[in-house]
């Protein structure tokens, strides 16, 4: 099998354990001598490899995922403390070398299996724990300036032209006519009039960790920003069924159009990406069609 991935952008950038071993020879000498794994995963912006038992280095894969590094060893250690489930650790923060164009970073290696219904002793539960973390990032303080941005931290309204275009780019995977009447019912409901709150931005499946078959770990937090809290509710249908929806519905509190939005969002979210990667990441293509699916199902129950 070759150590490189699928191409799933015009103008990624290859990176290859030749490379990676080269950037840490360099800049991290101390580790020069540990083993070196690709993982293998659904995530689209970073490549990622396993550096000896304990360390795991990620990489972006493509321009917009540059600012993410940075990011992240900023606030995540802000963040850790007031969050009940573990979330990365930055370590080291490299800079480009070894014709690698851009920042990449290594953090402590979090064990566990992607988190699912299938992966965790009970749906329900998975449902509470996620609520309360999702409750606890949002009672953060928001800093008094210099917020991180994210591409997620406007209004949904905002998303309306390009979901269309994707549902047009969607002709031949699914039936526009019943997804684009649940679109137009998520932009009929009032947009939030709250203060922003903090928000992980993607929260789905292949970044929600369970260990010992409970949620143990949130990562990937290159969304990280303020913004509607309805969009952290996406795991409602990227992630549980109708019985542990109501759950994690119940343990939020959400009102109606806060659900409706959300709801809204994970629909955009999906419908986005699935012509962008039906050839490219079959597996998050996979996890788009069920999570239409579901809205779908959910806006005719």
């Amino acid at each position: 099998m070759s150590d490189v991935p699928v191409r799933m952008h015009e103008d990624e950038v290859t990176v290859d354990a030749a490379l990676v071993l080269r950037l840490i020879a360099a800049q991290c000498p101390p580790w020069a001598g540990l083993s070196l794994t690709r993982i293998r995963h659904a995530g689209t912006d970073n490549a990622m490899f396993r550096l000896g038992d304990g360390l795991v280095v990620r990489l972006p894969r493509i321009g917009w995922a540059v600012d993410d590094v940075h990011k992240e060893a900023a606030w995540l250690p802000r963040l850790a403390p007031h969050l009940p489930l573990r979330m990365p650790e930055p370590l080291f923060v490299g800079v480009p070398g070894e014709g690698y164009p851009f920042p990449w970073a290594v953090y402590r290696w979090l064990e566990g299996v992607d988190a699912g219904l299938d992966t965790v002793r009970d749906g329900h539960e998975l449902a509470r724990e996620l609520a309360g973390f999702i409750t606890a990032l949002r009672r953060v303080p928001p800093p008094p300036a210099d917020a991180p941005q994210g591409s997620r931290n406007g209004p949904l309204h905002d998303r309306d032209r390009g979901t269309r275009g994707a549902i047009a780019d969607c002709v031949g995977l699914l039936d526009p006519v019943p997804v684009l009447a649940a679109w137009e019912a998520a932009l009929a409901v009032p947009a939030w009039a709250g203060d922003p709150v903090w928000i992980h931005g993607d929260l789905k499946p292949g970044n929600l960790l369970a260990h010992g078959g409970r949620l143990s770990a949130v990562i990937d937090w290159g969304g990280l920003t303020l913004g509607d809290p309805a969009v952290d509710l996406q795991p409602a249908w990227n992630l549980l069924d109708a019985p542990s929806r109501q759950t994690f519905r119940a343990a939020l509190n959400v009102d109606d159009a806060t659900w409706a939005r959300g709801r809204g969002w994970a629909l955009s979210v999906s419908l986005v990406a699935l012509p962008y990667y039906v050839y490219t990441n079959p597996a998050l293509a996979a996890i788009c069609r069920q999570t239409i699916r579901a809205v779908l199902d959910d806006v005719g129950s």
